[in-house]
């Protein structure tokens, strides 16, 4: 196939068909005979050692054209030629399927650099090569500094320099594209990391007695940000909020739909809201940015009093909290100091988006002089137990952390023991996002009084 987009090049392409031989069969079990696709010669071919090049040839001189066509028949080449005489047509000849461009500088319309440049403009993902005299050999070098991928000189280039060079160039391209989209990912990647880091919460907490330690991990591989989302917020007049909550589903629309509930919370607690009231609200913006009626969310919340011995949770179809409360009483061991319990669940609603006009009971919670709460998403009980179908479930992550707690673990540390023992009886690492927020009194401390003018 050798076709045109110019019509001064017809009457040389009509001539090389004329002394073109026919094609004659190789008989060998491991070649066989094609048609070059340019000059109709035989040449021995080994199926898949050389896939078809497609190229645009950019040049109005006959006897050029011709020279072009038979080197590339001799090399061996299994190319299809596109000539063009011009820049207007080789606009208009050259595709997605185009992997290389063989442009003569001095072709009409190409003004040497500023045609080069125009060239390089449509050539999308080809290589191009440009051809000069040898009156030109600086022009060449400049040529490839614009962009080009080689430069050849006519009156020196062969039929095995040039296959060489064009096969050379379609390489370059093709690595100098994969690393360009190398590149772009690495930005994209980083610009995602750095946003998704901006999402993650800082919390709001002016009371040196308590303690506030976090773990978060997404399921995607290679996310920063998952469905999971929690926030800490300490109001006027002392009350600590904590909160956190899980968007079913795993993927970019979930995380942003986290993070618009979990701005929406934080906002509506700085202004006042709690309790049912807010979680009414929450349900309402909820049904309004999911992107379908399937999406739901379950979601913990928790306000701690400022006198931080008693709290009021409310529960929407989430795990409830663990509570870890120093035990009465003198001479205990480390085991015993400290007792572990599951809050209880007998007073929750739905979670968020299923049912409308739902209502969530308040639980209330006598926490005591020392102790902690750790409020959790599924994706820390869920993991299984052995090889069987059994599922740690809240009781067994209680179990897990009544013994990391009777040998002294607390904070980050007790948080990242219980991570490593659930993996442990998973078997591998936990797929599900997961969220752990852990706030902790220590007794003797004393909540910090409210700012000066606040209630």
């Amino acid at each position: 196939m050798f076709s045109v987009a110019g019509g001064k090049n017809a009457q040389v392409l009509e001539r090389v068909g004329r002394t073109g031989r026919e094609p004659s069969a190789v008989a060998s079990p491991t070649s066989e005979a094609v048609v070059s696709t340019i000059s109709h010669q035989t040449h021995p071919y080994t199926p898949g050692a050389e896939d078809r090049i497609d190229l645009l040839l950019i040049d109005d001189d006959p006897s050029d054209v011709l020279k072009v066509e038979k080197m590339l028949a001799e090399s061996g080449m299994d190319v299809g030629i596109t000539v063009a005489g011009d820049l207007a047509a080789a606009r208009r000849a050259a595709t997605r399927r185009t992997q290389c461009i063989l442009v003569d500088l001095s072709t009409p319309g190409i003004d040497r650099l500023d045609g080069l440049r125009q060239v390089l403009a449509l050539s999308g993902s080809a290589a191009v090569v440009v051809l000069t005299g040898l009156d030109d050999a600086h022009l060449g070098v400049r040529a490839v500094a614009a962009g080009a991928e080689d430069y050849l000189v006519k009156q020196e280039v062969d039929a095995p320099l040039l296959a060489r060079a064009i096969r050379y160039a379609i390489e370059r391209k093709r690595s100098e594209e994969t690393e360009r989209r190398l590149v772009e990912a690495r930005i994209l990647g980083r610009e995602n990391a750095r946003l998704e880091r901006g999402l993650l919460p800082v919390p709001l907490i002016d009371d040196p007695s308590l303690r506030h330690h976090t773990r978060y991990r997404p399921g995607r591989r290679r996310a920063l940000l998952g469905g999971d989302f929690y926030d800490t917020v300490q109001t006027e007049g002392g009350a600590v909020h904590l909160m956190i909550g899980d968007v079913a589903g795993h993927g970019p629309d979930e995380a942003a739909l986290g993070v618009q509930l979990r701005m929406a919370w934080r906002t509506l607690v700085l202004a006042g809201h709690t309790g049912e009231q807010l979680l009414g609200t929450l349900d309402t913006v909820l049904g309004h940015e999911r992107r379908s009626e399937e999406i739901f969310t379950t979601l913990c919340m928790i306000t701690i009093a400022p006198s931080r011995r008693t709290a009021r949770m409310h529960l929407a179809g989430h795990p409830a909290p663990l509570l870890f409360r120093e035990t009465p009483g003198d001479g205990l061991s480390a085991r015993d100091a400290f007792e572990v319990t599951a809050l209880p669940e007998y007073a929750h609603g739905p979670a968020l988006g299923l049912v409308p006009g739902a209502e969530w009971p308040t639980t209330e919670i006598d926490l005591g002089e020392s102790w902690s709460l750790m409020l959790y998403t599924d994706g820390l009980i869920e993991g299984r137990v052995g090889e069987g179908a059994d599922r740690l479930g809240t009781d067994g992550l209680v179990e897990l952390a009544r013994a990391a707690r009777g040998k002294g673990t607390t904070g980050r540390s007790l948080i990242d023991e219980l991570v490593g023992d659930v993996e442990r009886l998973n078997g591998d690492a936990l797929t599900d996002d997961l969220a752990i927020l852990l706030l902790s009194r220590t007794a003797g401390a004393r909540p910090s009084p409210p700012p000066p003018g606040r209630p």
